[in-house]
């Protein structure tokens, strides 16, 4: 569904992101995980369109390195973001709606005088909510506003919106920062549930208990470098990365307990 082929990212001589290669399979979880600076975010921003890099971004077969941010919804792309924005004073339901704007097929004149094509339009946008909201779980909370609403609720609602443009991969930018062990675990049965549509997912997530539990495999950047991937049970016992994220080795930690 994603390939990453020789991705480097450079700030003022600062190469954020070495030569990646890494490729994200269709209908799975796919989890990219490192400490804090590993660049993580960048690679999203790369796949997003919001840096410039070397390399490629293939999404569903297709290159997409030289197209606009605003097209690469068209391609399949749907992202949330690490800092949830959302409309306060719009309902749960307005909300998502404005994630069918990819789709929407009428123009100012539809809209003014309510034709046919945009009536039509906004039915189908109103029953795709519905169905994203009974996926995510929120569908007794559509008529509140936005701004209302616990965190936790919010960050579902971002999801949602990007789930409205119906991605074929969707980026979730550590999903789980802020919330509640319980919000954390609620979360992770949507993730799966959002698997369960087939759509592919791409997480960047620091909740290692997620990470493991969700995923079906799993790729560890370090300094911008790939270091390690596999499935959860490679990565959990890969020296590299036991000494990433500890500085000490699995053998060291170890004699140390």
């Amino acid at each position: 569904m994603l390939k990453l082929e020789n991705i480097t990212v450079r700030f003022s001589g600062l190469v954020a992101v070495d030569n990646l290669n890494m490729h994200v399979q269709e209908k799975t979880i796919h989890s990219l995980i490192g400490p804090n600076g590993a660049g993580k975010t960048t690679v999203f921003n790369v796949i997003s369109g919001l840096v410039k890099h070397e390399g490629r971004v293939i999404v569903d077969g297709k290159d997409i390195t030289k197209v606009p941010v605003y097209k690469r919804v068209n391609y399949g792309l749907g992202r949330s973001f690490q800092n949830v924005i959302i409309f306060k004073y719009l309902t749960v339901l307005q909300n998502l709606i404005l994630g069918y704007h990819s789709h929407a097929q009428y123009n100012h004149f539809d809209e003014i005088f309510s034709t046919n094509n945009y009536l039509k339009t906004e039915r189908k946008a109103l029953l795709k909510a519905i169905e994203v909201a009974d996926i995510l779980g929120i569908k007794g909370i559509l008529g509140l506003y936005a701004g209302t609403l616990p965190y936790g609720y919010q960050k579902l609602i971002d999801v949602g919106r990007a789930l409205m443009s119906e991605p074929k991969i969707l980026l979730l930018d550590e999903p789980a920062a802020g919330l509640t062990e319980k919000e954390s675990d609620i979360f992770k049965e949507k993730i799966l549930r959002v698997k369960s549509e087939d759509v592919t997912v791409l997480l960047v997530e620091h909740d290692m208990r997620m990470v493991m539990d969700i995923s079906d495999r799993i790729t560890v950047l370090n300094f911008g470098k790939k270091i390690a991937e596999g499935t959860p049970a490679e990565i959990v016992n890969n020296e590299e990365v036991v000494k990433a994220y500890l500085g000490s080795s699995a053998k060291e930690v170890k004699e140390n307990e």
